[in-house]
């Protein structure tokens, strides 16, 4: 804690004359212990900062000061303070700039962006916008002018490339990009990362990050291979102390496991407090689709709040084919009635459903793969193939 703005400012400058770049960061950072000294909420500093601080770190110290003021205000200005922040954040891209040969300076650039991202949150939830996602865009923009400098950098030594700073953006961008709900926006983020020559050199906490986000846009892309491969390995890196992101990755991970035909094991799932899938697993593995529906009705806030209903609701063709299995088992012929997927359905509850609707269930399934055989209408008969006419969901 510093006893005075001099001090304070003092410090700042000696980091920066020895381009120590986690030092300056951690002196503009908003979760540093010097964001409760009260001698440093200024909201005019710019004559002390021009006096004791060289340029071009001075306009970034004036700004953070400035927003130290504002959300000590009472009540707390967080609009005033996200704007303040974007000046610290123009104020970066202008020293990526400037030091052409450099990248000490991207721990800089690191804490600047992502307060700017928190207070972009904070102002839009108290709401501080008449259109939702606003403010969000903007400090998107921001992000992106810092990112647009960082990729350009064409620099031979890899030790001192601003790319290596790329990563941290995107997922700063990749976090926006989902609160809005603009994923169309993270395809050219992703194509940039996964052209890098440094894709394998970002530290390991950042590529989890990447991973877990790309393979989410893999899973609403319906691209369950790929969500599959990012979100396990999201979910294999994270370290073990830290399970609440471990549970984070999980929500997603285990529907696309199930999607493609592993069942979770319970105490995976008790682990890490996701017993919801446990049931709806039970009802698949059954083939009872309408306990299917009653775990999903059950469950429905959770599984909206997360994002994943309607991948969820995907599982019950699951269902819908694991109870015809058991039909063919029981028949053991080649040629089923229909009339007996109809039975079986109103076995398990769904008393409401037709022979039409019946009919469009086994159509669906064959076309997806999981029954491999052909209706015939004018005998009302599924003809399955004798080899294997149910293919493991897997394969």
């Amino acid at each position: 804690m510093y006893e005075s703005l001099g001090t304070y400012l003092n410090c700042v400058q000696r980091a920066w004359s020895a381009q120590d770049g986690s030092l300056v960061a951690s002196f503009v950072s908003l979760k540093d212990k010097h964001v409760a000294n009260r001698s440093l909420q200024i909201e005019m500093p710019e004559n002390m900062v021009a006096r004791m601080v060289d340029a071009p770190i001075d306009e970034i110290v004036i700004a953070h000061l400035k927003v130290l003021y504002y959300l000590t205000c009472e009540p707390k200005n967080y609009m005033a303070a996200y704007k303040s922040q974007t000046m610290c954040a123009k104020a970066v891209v202008e020293i990526l700039k400037q030091l052409k040969e450099e990248n000490w300076c991207l721990p800089i650039m690191y804490v600047i962006c992502l307060d700017l991202r928190l207070l972009a949150q904070r102002c839009e939830g108290v709401g501080n916008t008449s259109k939702p996602g606003e403010i969000l865009e903007s400090a998107a923009e921001c992000l992106m002018a810092c990112f647009r400098v960082c990729a350009v950098d064409n620099r031979s030594s890899d030790e001192d490339t601003k790319r290596l700073g790329m990563l941290n953006l995107v997922n700063q961008l990749l976090k926006i990009y989902f609160r809005i709900n603009k994923l169309n926006l993270c395809k050219p983020l992703i194509r940039a990362i996964d052209s890098s020559a440094y894709k394998d050199q970002f530290p390991l906490s950042q590529q989890i990050t990447y991973k877990y986000f790309v393979g989410r846009k893999a899973m609403f892309d319906s691209d369950y291979r790929s969500a599959d491969e990012f979100l396990s390995f999201a979910f294999q890196n994270c370290h073990r102390k830290f399970p609440k992101n471990k549970r984070l990755i999980l929500i997603y991970l285990v529907p696309v496991k199930m999607l493609l035909g592993y069942m979770p094991r319970k105490e995976v799932l008790e682990r890490y407090d996701v017993l919801q899938f446990h049931e709806l697993a039970s009802a698949i593995k059954d083939g009872n689709v309408r306990r299917f529906d009653e775990v999903i009705q059950r469950h429905e806030t959770f599984f909206i709040e997360h994002g994943i209903y309607l991948i969820v609701e995907k599982l019950k063709t699951i269902g819908y084919r694991n109870l015809f299995k058991k039909v063919y088992l029981l028949t053991q012929t080649h040629q089923l009635d229909l009339q007996h997927f109809l039975c079986a359905l109103e076995y398990v509850g769904e008393t409401d459903i037709s022979m039409d609707e019946t009919h469009c269930i086994v159509a669906n399934l064959i076309h997806e793969g999981k029954i491999k055989g052909y209706i015939s209408h004018q005998h009302n008969k599924l003809v399955v193939s004798k080899q294997n006419p149910f293919p493991p969901l897997m394969s």
